[in-house]
């Protein structure tokens, strides 16, 4: 069970599908063209890219991939690099060993399976080296432009504060998510919350007396 604070519309609107359509039109009011934060020209780029962002900000995460997608531009490459100097690259990320080694293992799984290319269903993307549920709704919502809902860390938190879910299970979230959210707003829903935890929800601090939604 959560126990993330409430957010003060859900009193205000109880009925869950009020709430819901609210939260939906508030949302594209504040975010009319909400777009993926990770710099990517490829769905290659986008997996990797994706991968590194797990416990570190889109921002760095954007400083270093140029030097990334440079040294290894494709899964063929990245299948062959040497893992010393790829920990390097991706050192700033954190969790850096570890990033390096799935990288390079997803890098073989395509080379394997897909031709060297990302595949394009749900199923195939987890079978991928460090590539859970979330990375895959990534890749599937912004290089395939097909419906994906993200749960992240803010989509986590704001689904609580809402009281749309009522766990902090990531897969459980994404689920519940998809029952309520029509299928053609998940990829937006996303990007969305994924906005508003940044400028007005943190974990740390709530700025309920300036938040739009409230």
């Amino acid at each position: 069970m959560s126990t993330t604070t409430i957010c003060p519309i859900v009193e205000i609107l109880q009925d869950k599908v009020e709430r819901v359509k609210f939260i939906l039109d508030k949302l594209t009011e504040l975010y009319p063209d909400p777009a993926c934060a990770l710099d990517h020209r490829s769905p290659f780029e986008l997996i990797c890219a994706t991968m590194l962002s797990a416990q570190c900000t889109d921002a760095q995460v954007n400083k270093v991939t140029p030097q990334l997608f440079a040294k290894y531009p494709d899964a063929k490459a990245l299948s062959n690099a040497d893992l010393s100097e790829l920990e390097e690259v991706v050192r700033s990320t954190g969790f850096y060993k570890n990033k390096a080694k799935n990288l390079v293992n997803m890098a073989k799984s395509l080379m394997e399976y897909h031709n060297g290319e990302v595949p394009a269903t749900l199923d195939e993307l987890v079978k991928l080296a460090g590539v859970g549920r979330k990375t895959a709704n990534v890749v599937l919502g912004n290089a395939f432009h097909m419906p994906g809902m993200v749960v992240d860390t803010h989509v986590t938190r704001l689904s609580n504060r809402f009281a749309l879910v009522d766990t902090e299970d990531a897969v459980k979230i994404e689920f519940e998510l998809m029952k309520i959210i029509p299928r053609e707003r998940w990829v937006d829903f996303s990007h969305q919350l994924i906005l508003l935890g940044r400028e007005f929800c943190s974990a740390k601090k709530t700025r309920c007396e300036i938040c739009a939604m409230t």
